[in-house]
């Protein structure tokens, strides 16, 4: 009955809880999107004139109505209704909405900061990027659609509504704002109990989905100067509430219900190389969650709650003084704690434990890790500190020897991180492998953290590997059995079954339909009639959240994929052929689908494919890869020679690019060239195997005994239960 709720709106809330409801009015979440009109537009539209690169926009009124003459998508100035008005501070973004649905986000937005702070003006969000029309981060690209980037997060019931046989959006809402019932679930239910005086002791929920009082006391210690909740937190509802939009994250599923866990309808981003730093300070735009489950304040009992007021959004308390709350002022506040001068900026709790990075070039944010400074990880990791972000005059190794100066019996800010571990991984170190094991198994650590090492270890698969992988599979956080899923993947068909098919039927949607994607290959293998009928049953799920998201080329390009897997070709075909007209940008595509062909021995095609794809987007390294590839098995050494070396140029981080060039260039009879590219392939990944073994075997040929054995006695080293490698050694 409860999931069959209606949403009735905040209005409705007000006649019961006036207080919250004059709380949240105007609040950052009231205020998340707003019809353009006279009263909500923060911008100015005085005939401004704004240039960016070679396309000069004029922002101008009619009528009391709003518009813009910018870049279209053809790249010719038109003018543009701004519709809705989007944001309120520190800057207001404006929505135009075109005739197929779609509602695109200009690029250009508005400062809304006072003058004195540098606001007031018109800007680009991508100042130092020339964006044009046909690049998918043109405000009217795919990349800037709000139906699909940001309608979930900034309106309440959203129903994006894409039809995909007419490529249009029918999207709709309860409110166009973040009102009452996207966090507390739908109404109607709570007002029928609140209505009916005789049934309100029938239900313990009072009609509600989910019963958001997470309410406790904390009291300090006075000896450690630090506070302990009380009652302790008994579960994580309020905090994954709040995630659901306050995390980096895929919606794979549209029928969200409150109280149920995030992971059952959404899927949040680890600390990936290209979103975190290796400690696990934030680097890309990736808000707050992720860096929450890292803090010791998560670990402690902390709610979003604690600090923030949830009506009003404001901090409960100002300064060092919302600190304060938990963490004893007379310890802590004090010269001797952070060793500068009084009043100044650097004596606030958040300057040293909260650095901030700015995203959407003014919006600054602060880091919610709530981390020690450790400049001694900036000179091992490179990843920033609070220290030198604000002495900027001073390097890493001042900063640390500071530290070492105030604190020199403390081993809190020299420690073994596990940042060291993720860095190790992240660049193929040579006791990477174990590192990894001991981080993914170690249950002290936060989960997301743990799941991040995980992930990790697909580059490090072997049989030592494969019982902290079965552990990891059986682990009771869920981001670190999603993230062994895919760790898994590659291992034999029955090892891999045995391994997730219990998985199959996890209480989580994500986990099932990640199971059963990377079981996709297995399936007449599974001779068990239940297993079997599990398997399609999360199948069925699989591809139903791919269609949630059908407005996306990864969507489509994820069924190709799983069609493929499945030996469905004229489906994965399709699938393919989708997602290149839904975008033809996307490269991913047309490389998955000339493999399908390569894959049904018509290369013929497959170039045709690669060739179109380089054509679009020539400055992607894997297409010119792929093609290598393709050449190579038409035996044109040269030609394969040539689109290698532009992999290698394009994409340099990528250390399988340079293996795969020096074995062509080795096979070209240019075995010199072919070690020096290798030698470089080794210092960007020390434990990679494959270039190892390429280094051994192509120094031996050389005559280069003593450089052989060196890279034999790495690779020993690296795999110590390699007996190939210990053979080799021996040999040598």
């Amino acid at each position: 009955m409860l999931a069959e709720s209606k949403y009735v709106g905040s209005k409705a809330c007000a006649s019961c809880h006036l207080e919250q409801y004059q709380l949240w009015k105007n609040s950052h979440h009231d205020l998340a999107m707003q019809t353009a009109t006279p009263e909500t537009v923060l911008g100015s539209f005085e005939n401004q004139i704004f240039k960016y690169f070679d396309v000069t926009s004029t922002f101008f009124k009619k009528d009391e109505r709003f518009f813009v003459k910018t870049d279209g998508p053809d790249g010719k100035l038109t003018e543009f209704e701004i519709k809705y008005a989007f944001g309120v501070y520190p800057l207001q973004q404006y929505l135009v909405v075109f005739a197929n649905g779609r509602y695109q986000s200009l690029g250009l937005a508005w400062d809304t900061r006072s003058k004195k702070q540098g606001g007031q003006r018109w800007f680009h969000l991508y100042p130092s990027e020339h964006v044009t029309h046909d690049n998918p981060l043109h405000w009217t690209g795919i990349d800037q659609n709000w139906n699909y980037m940001c309608a979930e997060c900034h309106s309440t019931n959203l129903k994006k509504n894409f039809n995909q046989e007419n490529n249009i959006f029918q999207t709709t809402w309860s409110e166009i704002n973040v009102a009452c019932e996207a966090c507390h679930g739908p109404g109607e239910e709570h007002v029928t109990w609140a209505q009916q005086e005789k049934d309100k002791q029938k239900s313990t929920n009072k009609g509600l989905q989910v019963i958001l009082n997470n309410s406790a006391n904390w009291i300090i210690n006075t000896d450690t100067g630090l506070a302990s909740r009380s009652p302790t937190r008994k579960s994580h509802l309020e905090i994954e509430i709040c995630a659901r939009c306050h995390t980096r994250r895929s919606m794979q599923w549209d029928k969200y219900t409150h109280g149920r866990p995030l992971m059952d309808t959404h899927l949040p981003a680890t600390l990936d190389d290209s979103l975190y730093y290796a400690d696990g300070q934030i680097d890309d735009e990736v808000y707050v969650y992720g860096s929450f489950l890292q803090s010791k304040m998560f670990q402690k009992g902390v709610t979003c709650s604690d600090c923030h007021d949830p009506h009003t959004l404001h901090l409960k308390a100002e300064g060092n003084q919302l600190c304060g709350s938990c963490h004893l002022a007379t310890k802590f506040n004090t010269p001797k704690h952070h060793f500068h001068a009084e009043e100044s900026e650097a004596t606030k709790c958040t300057s040293c434990h909260m650095p901030k990075k700015n995203y959407m070039v003014i919006d600054a944010r602060g880091d919610h890790s709530f981390r020690i400074p450790r400049p001694d990880l900036s000179l091992k990791l490179g990843a920033p500190n609070a220290c030198t972000q604000c002495h900027q005059d001073q390097n890493d190794e001042w900063a640390a020897a500071a530290i070492e100066k105030w604190y020199p019996a403390s081993p809190r800010h020299k420690k073994n991180h596990y940042g060291e571990a993720l860095h190790a991984g992240r660049r193929g170190s040579v006791d990477a492998n174990q590192l990894l094991i001991d981080l993914a198994n170690d249950a002290s650590k936060p989960a997301i953290v743990r799941a991040t090492s995980t992930s990790l270890l697909q580059g490090y698969l072997n049989p030592n590997t494969l019982t902290a992988i079965n552990d990891l599979l059986h682990d009771d956080e869920a981001l670190v059995r999603f993230s062994a899923i895919s760790t898994a993947e590659v291992l034999p068909t029955e090892v891999k079954v045995k391994l997730l098919k219990h998985l199959l039927i996890d209480d989580l949607r994500m986990i099932r339909i990640e199971t059963a994607r990377a079981l996709a290959d297995t399936r007449e293998n599974i001779s068990d009639t239940n297993l079997k009928l599990m398997f399609d049953q999360a199948i069925e799920e699989y591809i139903t959240a791919q269609n949630v998201n059908a407005e996306r080329p990864e969507a489509h390009a994820n069924l190709g994929t799983l069609y493929a897997s499945m030996q469905k070709i004229d489906q994965a075909q399709s699938e393919y052929e989708q997602a290149i007209a839904m975008d033809p940008n996307f490269i991913p595509a047309y490389i998955n689908l000339a493999d399908l062909y390569r894959a049904q021995n018509l290369d013929s095609e497959g170039k045709r494919y690669l060739l179109a794809a380089i054509e679009k987007r020539p400055d992607v390294g894997s297409a010119h890869y792929a093609l290598g590839l393709l050449f190579v098995r038409q035996k044109k050494l040269n030609d394969a020679l040539s689109s290698f070396q532009k992999a290698v140029e394009l994409e340099p981080q990528i250390t399988r690019n340079k293996y795969v060039y020096a074995v062509a260039l080795d096979s070209a009879g240019q075995p010199k060239k072919a070690i020096e590219v290798l030698n470089l392939a080794h210092k960007q990944r020390p434990a990679d195997r494959d270039v190892l073994y390429a280094l051994v075997s192509f120094l031996q040929k050389a005559g280069n005994i003593k450089g052989a054995k060196h890279y034999a006695n790495i690779l020993v080293q690296v795999s110590p239960w390699d007996q190939n490698a210990k053979a080799l050694l021996e040999r040598l």
